[in-house]
């Protein structure tokens, strides 16, 4: 028996035992939905249901914190667990919407990532905002954002996330400012203009996104030729036989956490769903699944060599590539994301 599996068994048990006196108790778990959900439901909701520690009850929305503020503030709290982005986790958390997490029950730190266990939240995956393109459409293929940028080259329509975080960056990026100043630049009034005065030069060619899945759809029929999108969205295309390409360099990365919604009465639950999550073995079917990078340590060892090629922690992967900066969005995401809703609207 592998030492990750003995490791998992008592706590397997402990949960069964946990669930002989009662009826499964029902855990709201709400994440992005398409691929991701998928692969969420395959190694993390069905096994946990099929262990008799609880009944997942998954559910999917954009992100927004509206809701949960709303909820919290109305002191009716009906979603247990959230995946949230880094820096709505820290936001989030500084607003007092969820709740303080015990980190000693997922385990010893030195057996994650650098940052997967918060007092908010757990780290569930690592992500990469890439640049995708179809190269059945392209004579050549492009190379990095700048050629993202060139619509002589390159005509036709281009897909970014119709938000400022990750476009603000990427605008940087392929305005020729290195990945380690991206962040030190856009801190600046004249670097957040930059930032604008770039996006303007391909505004009429820009069609915006705001599903993860619309990426990989528009490059198919053709209604983009190249476009900014999540790594895994893309990859699950690719299985489906989508003859999509990944450009890894100048990627963005970037964890997404299991969070506790604050006032939640199932918060032991909870926590033994993340603890539940936070598996090598569970994590490893996740990547399996769809290739979003593993934050236990324990798990990428158990992966098959192609399938660790394609997720963002891969050292290939990683080179060129930036950690999105989320103290960064949370100190000026909120004027960054009006200045851009103006800009966009105009």
């Amino acid at each position: 028996m592998s030492r990750s599996l003995r490791c998992s068994v008592p706590f397997a048990l402990a949960l069964l035992s946990a669930s002989v006196w009662a009826a499964p108790q029902d855990l709201t778990v709400i994440s992005f939905g398409g691929a991701t959900k998928q692969a969420q439901d395959k190694a993390y909701f069905q096994p946990f249901n099929a262990s008799g520690a609880g009944n997942i009850i998954a559910g999917e929305y954009n992100g927004e914190l509206s809701k949960i503020k709303a909820m919290v503030s109305a002191g009716h709290t009906s979603w247990d667990v959230v995946e949230v982005e880094s820096p709505e986790l820290l936001r989030g958390c500084e607003e007092g919407l969820f709740e303080k997490l015990d980190a000693g029950r997922f385990g010893d730190s030195a057996n994650f990532v650098p940052g997967a266990l918060t007092e908010c939240g757990v780290a569930t995956y690592v992500w990469s905002m890439v640049m995708a393109y179809d190269q059945s459409k392209q004579a050549k293929a492009p190379q990095s954002w700048a050629d993202f940028w060139n619509v002589a080259d390159f005509p036709g329509k281009r897909g970014l996330r119709k938000s400022a975080k990750y476009t603000l960056e990427i605008a940087l990026l392929a305005d020729g400012v290195k990945a380690d100043d991206v962040y030190k630049v856009l801190s600046t009034p004249q670097g957040v203009a930059r930032a604008f005065a770039k996006l303007d030069q391909i505004k009429p060619n820009i069609q915006w996104w705001e599903a993860g899945a619309q990426p990989a759809q528009w490059l198919v029929a053709g209604d983009v030729v190249m476009s900014a999108a999540y790594n895994g969205r893309i990859a699950s295309a690719q299985k489906e036989g989508m003859k999509l390409n990944i450009v890894w360099p100048q990627s963005l990365y970037d964890p997404e956490y299991w969070a506790v919604v604050k006032g939640t009465p199932n918060k032991a639950l909870a926590e033994n769903f993340i603890a539940f999550a936070s598996q090598p073995q569970t994590q490893k079917v996740f990547s399996e699944n769809i290739p979003y990078g593993p934050v236990h340590r324990q798990t990428l060892p158990l992966l098959p060599k192609d399938v660790q090629a394609q997720l963002p922690t891969a050292e290939a992967n990683l080179a060129g590539a930036r950690a999105v900066d989320a103290e960064f969005w949370v100190d000026h995401g909120e004027e960054l994301e009006q200045r851009f809703n103006a800009w966009a609207a105009r």
